[in-house]
């Protein structure tokens, strides 16, 4: 399998979500704010990346089956 610019890309967007998803949770964590106002921002920012791993397993699950069907596709006809 070739590791192509796409993946490249992907890999790279997948880091740097993950390592903001990291800082903000440090942020939150290390913030002067009282427990309530802390575990309420957790709790936002926990809900926000759900929310956007959701959407990006879509986004995979998406691709990932155009290319399962394009390689069907070009197998059916180097068969026919």
């Amino acid at each position: 399998m070739e590791y192509d610019d796409d993946a490249r890309l992907f890999n790279f967007l997948s880091g740097l979500v993950c390592g903001a998803a990291i800082g903000a949770g440090v942020a939150l964590v290390l913030a002067p704010d009282s427990g309530k106002k802390t575990r309420r921002k957790i709790h936002r920012a926990a809900e926000d990346l759900k929310d956007n791993a959701s959407d990006r397993w879509e986004e995979v699950a998406d691709e990932v089956r155009d290319r399962v069907e394009d390689a069907l596709s070009q197998a059916k006809k180097r068969i026919s």
